[in-house]
């Protein structure tokens, strides 16, 4: 994870209350944020809370019911087509031409961007270079693995050398390694000084990643800010953990509910380690009992919120 520091960064994206209704049903109901220039940016929440949708307003592939929403400066709702041009995107769904080769998908897509044919070549050739796909440069979509398809898609989206890129699930799918090459990518863009905004169900890809984030349900803001501030505001340093039956739930939590911090979930109590708390002092509640300690963690306080307020 990148942190900007100094002076505040300019303001790429500036959501103010943005709304999008799907006829009777209100998918983003006044979902507001900013967006620094050269951070990572993440939009986090579970299926079907709006993030998507929120997506897709900010690149343009959605109409905004309501609300304000300026991207690069430019006001999304009368610049789209301009907006659109300055952009880079990296979709959840791949959409490269089977009927082309790797080197001729990204040659197209320059086209829309109006970039001149030996220009386009050679951008092209650069990016597959930098994805190491260069000795793939002629072979056709369907000879390239789920990693090599996942990193074309990523060039496709450099072509144009944008400052901003959207990244929606860049790594799902993909084996360990190629999810932690196209991390070190993205890393190095944003070194560049490209502003990124991600959307992802890998908890521990946003806290790798991510300076700031929302996270949202019901198309609605539960919880921002850093990924570290929020580790410790809603979950603490460490999580202890154990298995209990349901007949015992009750026993345990009222021997834990006035000390510890907690959640139920399922057949497993998590004790959350604040402060002054220690493990041994949770341990100490539990010493019967099948224990796990680690480190608190964003999936800690992503499992938090969806296990109480997210589902209220």
């Amino acid at each position: 994870m990148t942190t900007n520091q100094g002076a505040e960064k300019a303001k790429v994206i500036e959501a103010t209350n943005l709304v999008k209704n799907y006829g009777d049903r209100r998918a983003v109901d006044g979902i507001s944020f900013t967006v620094h220039a050269g951070e990572c940016f993440g939009l986090l929440g579970p299926n079907g809370a709006g993030k998507t949708t929120t997506f897709k307003m900010i690149y343009g592939s959605a109409q905004i019911t309501s609300g304000e929403l300026f991207v690069l400066g430019l006001n999304a709702k009368s610049h789209i087509q301009k907006i659109k041009s300055s952009i880079g995107v990296v979709p959840q769904e791949n959409g490269l031409d089977p009927d082309f080769t790797a080197l001729e998908n990204l040659q197209i897509y320059a086209n829309y961007f109006g970039i001149a044919e030996k220009a386009a070549r050679d951008r092209a050739m650069e990016l597959l270079s930098m994805m190491q796909l260069e000795d793939y440069a002629e072979k056709s979509i369907d000879t390239l693995s789920g990693g090599m398809k996942r990193r074309l898609t990523l060039a496709r989206a450099l072509i144009s050398k944008p400052k901003l890129i959207f990244l929606d699930e860049p790594t799902t799918g993909l084996d360990p390694q190629a999810r932690i090459w196209i991390w070190d990518e993205l890393r190095s863009l944003q070194k560049q000084g490209t502003t990124l905004f991600l959307t992802t169900h890998y908890m521990e890809e946003a806290e790798e990643l991510c300076d700031r984030l929302i996270i949202v349900n019901k198309g609605r803001t539960v919880a921002e800010g850093r990924p570290q501030e929020l580790i410790e505001s809603y979950v603490g340093r460490e999580v202890v953990e154990f298995e209990i039956g349901p007949k015992e739930v009750e026993y345990f939590v009222s021997k834990i509910k006035d000390r510890f911090a907690y959640q139920v979930m399922r057949n497993r109590l998590k004790l959350f380690v604040r402060g002054q708390q220690t493990t041994r002092d949770a341990i100490n509640e539990v010493s019967s009992q099948n224990v796990t300690m680690r480190k608190a963690s964003l999936n800690d306080v992503f499992l938090k919120i969806s296990g109480y307020e997210l589902n209220d």
